[in-house]
This record gives structure tokens, C-alpha cells and sequence, in this order.
């Protein structure tokens, strides 16, 4: 089985996840793609095709072009594993923040004097 078989996989390519951030943003031919992406239309083309694979990605075609858009509900399993961690990063959030308002404090106190 490829390494590209499941959402995981497929994201784990830097420009598979520059395509996917450029097709979350609006729906794009591929000579968009590879002019934004600095690839050539070959590596453009062999990335959606996994990205297709996985659901990540649909196409329709309009006339003689074929576009290519987000499906957002291939990317739901990597969204549910990261999750837990998303209180994690909050508390340590909260943390910083609070400890940029105990070194502000400390500032201001040290300019009374």
C-alpha cells in the first residue's frame, strides 16, 4: 500500500499542504497552482492526484478547464487527532500570557523609581 493512502500520509508533504492552504482559499485550475506554487505542471498534477486519492481534493470541470477544490472532510480524522492537544496549547498560551503580564508589571514598576 502507498504511504499516500490516507489523509495523514498525504499531508505530511510540504507542497501537498501549500496546495491544500492555496484550494482552501478558493477553487483553482492547475496552471494556477503550479504559477503559485513554483512547481511544474507534472509535480502540480502527480500531488492532486494524490490529494484526489485521499478526498482531500475534488474536480469539476467548467468548459475545457478542470478546477480543483478543498473537501475538508478528508482532513476530519487529522482535525480529531489533534484536538486533545488544543487545551494543551491553550493552557501553555495562558501560561506565556501570563507571564508577559508579570514581566510588563515588573517593567512598570521599575520606571516609578
Amino acid at each position: 500500500m502507498p504511504t499516500t493512502a490516507d489523509a495523514f500520509n498525504a499531508v505530511a508533504e510540504p507542497r501537498r499542504r501549500e496546495i491544500l492552504d492555496l484550494l482552501a482559499v478558493a477553487e483553482r485550475p492547475v496552471g494556477d497552482l503550479v504559477e503559485r506554487t513554483g512547481m511544474g505542471q507534472p509535480q502540480v498534477s502527480k500531488h492532486l492526484r494524490v490529494l484526489r486519492e485521499v478526498g482531500a481534493v475534488r474536480s469539476r470541470h467548467q468548459g475545457r478547464r478542470r478546477l480543483y477544490r478543498l473537501d475538508p472532510g478528508a482532513l476530519r480524522p487529522i482535525f480529531e487527532w489533534v484536538s486533545p492537544y488544543q487545551r494543551l496549547w491553550e493552557e501553555r498560551f495562558e501560561q506565556l500570557d501570563d507571564v508577559l503580564a508579570e514581566m510588563k508589571e515588573e517593567e512598570g514598576d521599575g520606571n516609578d523609581g
